[in-house]
């Protein structure tokens, strides 16, 4: 199974299981995690969410053959059902991120509520590179964390960045060995499980409920954004110089 769910001790921990394509995700992927979250979010037993990846890796991002052959054309696509659900979570979502974070694998954070990272962590947003923009509202809550310029960094020059730096950001609660990892986000997860549901959700809410309409508008123009730029030739260009494996050449257009 490429996605792994198991429910614990009020913890529902969902992961990612491809390690063989780098953890990137595919249409089924991200509906096997949205089944898992609209379950979860009826489910008293269960009272935090946790994600986890690899050792070696949490997500390359999208996988690129599967998502040129289910293209996300509307807000019904297994992605943006995806986006809405962490977006919209009511229960705490934790993650536990080792290696690389690629694409969603970034930007899924932002909607975390705790996200705890290995030493061997680092990040990208590398929307330009692929002929696209950014998705998950990461272009109004990026900014909003890291402020404009180093967000500007990060989400036009698409370049990859260390642990330590996203931590200096506020994406990340804590940096820890990744042989600690795992133990210690299960603790924090447990550490929600014992505190009131009640009180748990509706600060949840008072803090993210202000700005959910912004975020709901942000990621609808992304998701209108992103349909017409996967078809342009800036796109075309890009994903074919990927399975080509050579570098995009992006001057012959304007």
């Amino acid at each position: 199974m490429d996605i792994l769910t198991s429910k614990e001790n009020g913890i529902l921990t969902i992961t990612i299981n491809r390690l063989e394509k780098k953890n990137a995700l595919t249409a089924a992927m991200y509906q096997t995690m949205v089944d898992a979250i609209k379950e979860a979010e009826v489910d008293a037993s269960v009272r935090v969410i946790l994600f986890v990846g690899q050792p070696q890796i949490f997500s390359a991002g999208n996988d690129i053959e599967d998502f040129l052959k289910n293209p996300p054309n509307s807000q019904s696509s297994p992605v943006f059902q995806f986006l809405w659900q962490i977006s919209h979570a009511t229960k705490p979502l934790v993650a536990a991120v080792a290696g690389a974070a690629v694409g969603i694998g970034t930007t899924m954070l932002l909607h975390c509520d705790l996200v705890y990272a290995a030493d061997n962590a680092r990040f990208s947003m590398p929307f330009t590179q692929l002929g696209v923009c950014p998705e998950a509202a990461s272009s109004l809550l990026f900014p909003q964390l890291a402020g404009y310029q180093r967000s500007a960094e990060k989400l036009l020059l698409g370049e990859a960045f260390d642990v330590t730096e996203a931590h200096a950001m506020g994406l990340v609660n804590k940096i820890l060995p990744a042989a600690e990892l795992l133990a210690f986000a299960q603790g924090q997860a447990a550490k929600l499980v014992a505190l009131p549901a009640a009180s748990i959700r509706i600060s949840k809410q008072l803090m993210k409920g202000p700005q959910m309409t912004a975020i709901d508008a942000q990621m609808a123009q992304e998701i209108a954004h992103f349909g017409v730029m996967l078809n342009a030739p800036e796109a075309k260009e890009a994903f074919t110089a990927f399975f080509e494996k050579r570098r995009p050449n992006f001057s012959q257009f304007s």
